[in-house]
Order: structure tokens, then sequence, then C-alpha cells
């Protein structure tokens, strides 16, 4: 049924995954389907923005999540699953949805994690969007 799961995780907030992995490993265990584990760095070359970092930066941060989550990869994906790391740059939605097309990912398995307002707490923001947006099917897990 499922060949490609995409599984976003924000590296710094445990919550994004904790649930969402064990799930999204069961499913790639059941269909033999393979994992694409994304997390999304903001976008720092926007000109209001921008200004404010060192040239370098955006290399620099590429260069350090990628790092983290290849340990992230390491520590928390068991080895009969077939796994990919991707580093997305922009809006987390819009990044997650972007990475899902181009994967061609048949799944995204996300957490929702956020309580900031009333749809916030029954959803989540960027999990709101993903679901409204997203033209694969989305599971997410509480």
């Amino acid at each position: 049924m499922y060949s490609k799961i995409m599984l976003p995780v924000d590296l710094n907030e445990e919550s994004s995954w904790s649930k969402a992995l064990p799930t999204a490993l069961t499913l790639c265990r059941t269909f033999g389907a393979s994992l694409h584990v994304v997390t999304v760095l903001p976008d720092y070359r926007m000109p209001m923005v921008g200004s404010y970092f060192p040239k370098d930066f955006t290399e620099k941060a590429h260069a350090a999540i990628t790092e983290a989550l290849h340990a992230f990869i390491k520590a928390n994906v068991p080895d009969d699953i077939q796994v990919q790391s991707v580093i997305v740059d922009g809006s987390p939605w819009e990044a997650i949805i972007k990475a899902g097309k181009k994967l061609d990912v048949d799944l995204i398995v996300m957490a929702s994690h956020t309580k900031r307002k009333f749809v916030d707490y029954v959803l989540g923001p960027n999990a709101e969007h993903v679901v409204h947006h997203a033209k694969m099917s989305v599971m997410i897990v509480r």
C-alpha cells in the first residue's frame, strides 16, 4: 500500500517525532516501505532576515543540521529500515509538502505537538496546513 513514507522531524522538539517515529517504523516494516526523515531549516536568505547573518551562515547551518539529522537517524532508526535524510529550506509546512512531492512519497506521518490556540490544540499549525494542502495521504499521530 505504501512504498515511501515521510517523517518530518524538528530535531529541537522531541514531541515532533517521539510518537510519530514508532508509527512510521511499524508502517515501513509492514509495507516494506522506505523512510524519508525530513527536517526543515528556516530560510535565512530572505533579504530582510539574511542581512543579520554572516554570508556563510546558511552553509554552516546546513552542515550542522546534516550532522544532527544523521546522528538522529543513527540513534533512532533501526538498521532494517531503508532510510534517507532530507533537509529542506523554508516555512515548515510548505517545505514538508514540497519535499513530499519531490520525493514522491505515499504517506506523511507526523505528530501534532503545538498547543497555542484552539485549532493548534486540536491539530498543530504545521500539521493542520500539511493536512489541508498535501495531495498525498497524511497520518497525524497524537
